[in-house]
């Protein structure tokens, strides 16, 4: 592998010599895709890479702001980040200081996720398709005739909704629901609690993170639409959870009266 052949998602050049073998991982989904397809390769992950559930490396801190100095100790050979979750200031000081950096782009469709998670573990890994992501590309490629429509809450104080071109609202669509907001200008609108109250949707989905909905504490804020409380896993990580979460979102909407 010449370093002149790769480049990330964003067009910058990666310059590996070889497949990685000490990798840091910045993205909690990127985490769960590697550690699942090369085992053994991660020194190093956020304080929010929760999966694999037994990953025992040394933490980084949180993807918004990792602790670069901890980073530079591990000695990595690679970096992954990701155009949506990390500072482009943090990638610009581990390229300075020689670590090259992968960053893969805010994927606004699970096909597009997917293609770039192939590119990063057959190109960057030089691994063979791993059977999870053949599974979830077959499990994801049609989608489903549209039954709701919904308000889908991220984080509330102040109270943000997903909007246009996201990962999470292109799951929810294939598995057939229409995002209220899918045509907003921003692709995370803030619109205040009463024009969420009066959007015309029939149920509100609330996932358990990044902010943490639970049946005490999101429900009762919308009481015309029917609440759906989900892992926030299924809706927003790109990788093996995809596998799992086709099922799990499909049997949520269908327990809905």
């Amino acid at each position: 592998m010449r370093s002149t052949e790769l480049v990330d998602d964003l067009g910058e050049p990666v310059p590996l010599s070889g497949p990685p073998v000490r990798v840091v991982s910045l993205v909690p989904s990127l985490t769960e895709a590697v550690e699942i397809s090369a085992p053994g390769r991660l020194v190093g992950a956020t304080d929010y890479c929760t999966h694999p559930s037994d990953l025992d490396v040394p933490r980084v801190g949180g993807s918004k702001y990792p602790k670069i100095d901890r980073v530079l100790d591990l000695a990595p050979d690679l970096v992954l980040a990701n155009s949506e979750e990390n500072r482009p200031e943090d990638v610009q000081r581990l390229r300075a200081n020689g670590i090259p950096v992968f960053v893969m782009a805010a994927a606004a469709s699970v096909p597009a996720a997917l293609g770039s998670l192939r590119r990063l573990l057959t190109q960057v890994y030089a691994l063979d398709e791993p059977q999870w992501l053949v599974s979830a590309e077959e499990l994801w490629r049609t989608t489903a005739p549209i039954r709701f429509r919904a308000v889908i809450p991220v984080w509330r104080k102040p109270w943000i909704v997903l909007g246009r071109d996201t990962f999470a609202g292109d799951v929810l669509r294939r598995v057939g629901v229409a995002n209220a907001y899918a045509g907003a200008d921003d692709r995370y609108p803030r619109p205040p609690l009463d024009e969420l109250q009066a959007a015309a949707a029939d149920i509100v989905v609330l996932p358990d993170e990044p902010y943490e909905f639970t049946t005490d504490d999101g429900p009762d804020f919308f009481p015309d639409q029917r609440p759906v409380l989900v892992s926030g896993r299924y809706l927003t990580w790109y990788g093996p959870s995809l596998v799992e979460a086709h099922g799990a979102l499909t049997e949520a909407l269908a327990k809905l009266p």
